[in-house]
């Protein structure tokens, strides 16, 4: 009796079909080691991105595919991952949201360019004042008449700080660019009492020292700031009153208890560690929390990446390792949950995080004790735009725990927004900022992308293809944001959205340039700004959408009934 099996090679696409009889028994072994050998080879050329020539369409061409269903869900997106950061340093404040003598400047000296780019962005949520700033901070100095209020020393910036920029002013200028407050408090020189006091004169109606003192600064109506961050950093030498774990743990604990005791509708975010290469990381999460976490409702995480060494690839890699930061953070939390039998999740607000490196060295040769320098005023160019979209596509994957986020910093200081007496312009990284938190709105689809991978330096085995799709059930949209990190090669990638009969494509941006070390300047902005793509770029024929991402580029597709 002859016996017939078939072996089909999973993503090959061919079929090698043999037959065995006890005339063939001899030679099985031999076949084996072969068939073996041959797959081997197979699954090396894939997971190295050296797609065959039959999985091509042509010469140069990569192919990825992404699997959608739309009732596989992450979860939807909290608008607050779109938020951004203003800290009292360099121009942030001083020359970037406020400068009174400015022909941009308001009746309150508030830049109305820098409003309407902020309204661009669509920022949902602003942390405020600090970042190292506020762990020296006495928030009385930046209250009342400014005629009276004093010019004191920073030391986390070395810096002469004129308080001529407050809490009052930060609320009013929020309120015109229509967004919303996360206000931090002093838990480095400061504590429990202060952070009372604050939320005090921020959020009660009246008929108290604090609140009746808002009053008397000209603000009758509270201003009602329901996010709270528990300090800043404070695992990290260079903070002011940096803590161990249990320390702080227990510091936030008692601030978070008295702070809801005066308003329980608050929310309160307790400091994870300072980043993901910190010798506490992990310790500090788990210590900290075990001290802290009945009382709090986020944990911080904080990253920044650069290219100092100019290696793009091992940049462009640089998502996956915060995705890997992000899920290790998550797993930590859910831990303290086991131990402590714990009923609520804490989630995550990553309220740090951007592309940091470009202006290192220019910042150590600053004067100190001078008043708003140029500082940390990174330069952007496109391929630090590509890594931005790819962290925001990060941060959507991971929407089920991921609810805040705050890109640092929002104007001058490592910013998407720069100023000068004469304007203000868009950066490289403003354009996937803007589009992503404009139409990234809705819910997180949980897809599998089948994509080649590389590996890169740092982090290794890296995807080419970054990829998360966002579905608006109520508006029936579909976005596809993506970014094809390959250096020298297109990408045919294929989805099948069946599930979303009678969707059509309403556009495919791209955002390209030949050069990766483009820039913005305010001579020539927009040297890198998204295009519309071709109409042969993407195209949707029963229900199977077949696009082409060109190499090194952010792309969004948006399908709409």
């Amino acid at each position: 009796m002859t016996i017939y099996s078939s072996k089909v090679f999973s993503g090959i696409g061919f079929r090698i079909e043999h037959s065995t009889g006890p005339e063939e028994k001899s030679n099985i072994s031999e076949k084996k080691n072969w068939l073996v050998f041959i797959f081997q080879i197979m699954i090396g050329l894939l997971r190295r991105g050296d797609l065959p020539r039959w999985r091509r369409n042509g010469e140069g061409m990569k192919k990825a595919e992404i699997i959608v269903d739309k009732y596989y869900l992450t979860g939807k997106v909290d608008k607050r991952i779109f938020g951004s950061f203003i800290e009292h340093l360099g121009r942030a404040v001083y020359e970037g949201i406020y400068q009174e003598n400015s022909p941009f400047a308001d009746e309150q000296g508030m830049r109305k360019d820098v409003i309407d780019l902020v309204k661009e962005l669509q920022v949902p949520i602003v942390r405020y004042p600090g970042g190292n700033f506020v762990s020296g901070y006495h928030w009385e100095d930046g209250v009342g008449p400014k005629s009276e209020r004093p010019s004191k020393v920073d030391l986390a910036w070395s810096v002469i700080e004129t308080n001529q920029f407050g809490l009052n002013e930060f609320a009013d200028w929020a309120k015109k660019a229509g967004t919303q407050i996360m206000m931090a408090v002093n838990l480095g020189t400061r504590g429990p009492e202060e952070a009372k006091d604050v939320l005090e004169y921020c959020n009660f109606k009246g008929g108290t020292y604090y609140s009746d003192l808002r009053k008397k600064h000209g603000y009758e109506q509270p201003h009602d700031i329901k996010l709270w961050c528990l300090g800043n950093e404070m695992d990290g030498p260079w903070q002011m009153g940096h803590k161990t774990a249990k320390e702080y743990g227990r510091v936030a604990a008692e601030t978070s208890r008295l702070m809801k005791f005066m308003d329980p509708t608050i929310e309160t975010v307790a400091c994870g560690s300072s980043s993901l290469t910190m010798d506490t990381f992990g310790y500090w999460e788990d210590e900290m929390l075990s001290e802290c976490y009945d009382q709090v409702d986020y944990l911080s995480l904080h990253q920044y990446y650069g290219n100092a060494s100019g290696d793009t690839a091992d940049f462009l890699a640089s998502s996956k390792g915060m995705d890997d930061f992000i899920s290790g953070v998550v797993s930590i939390c859910d831990a303290v949950k086991a131990k402590k039998h714990g009923k609520k999740q804490i989630n995550l607000s990553f309220d740090e995080w951007n592309v940091w490196y470009h202006s290192n060295e220019q910042d150590k040769k600053l004067e100190k004790w001078v008043q708003a320098p140029h500082q940390l005023e990174d330069v952007y160019n496109f391929e630090d735009a590509l890594l931005v979209g790819s962290m925001l596509i990060t941060l959507l994957r991971h929407a089920d725990r991921v609810k805040i986020a705050c890109m640092a910093q929002l104007v001058n200081v490592i910013a998407p927004i720069m100023t000068s007496d004469t304007g203000a312009w868009r950066q490289t990284i403003f354009y996937p900022y803007m589009l992503t938190s404009v139409y990234g709105r809705g819910t997180v689809l949980n897809t599998q992308v089948l994509t080649p991978v590389y590996e890169s330096r740092t982090y290794g085995e890296a995807p080419y293809l970054d990829s998360v799709c966002v579905w608006d059930e109520e508006k029936d949209t579909l976005t596809i944001f993506a970014v094809n990190k390959s250096l020298d090669e297109d990408m045919e990638v294929s989805c099948d959205l069946r599930q979303f009969e009678g969707y059509k494509i309403i556009e495919h941006i791209v955002l390209n340039n030949d050069n990766l070390q483009a820039v913005n300047t305010e001579a020539q902005p927009e040297n890198v700004v998204p295009v519309k793509a071709s109409a042969e770029y993407s195209k949707l024929d029963g229900g199977k959408l077949e696009a082409v991402f060109t190499k090194h580029s952010w792309n969004m597709i948006r399908l709409a009934k």
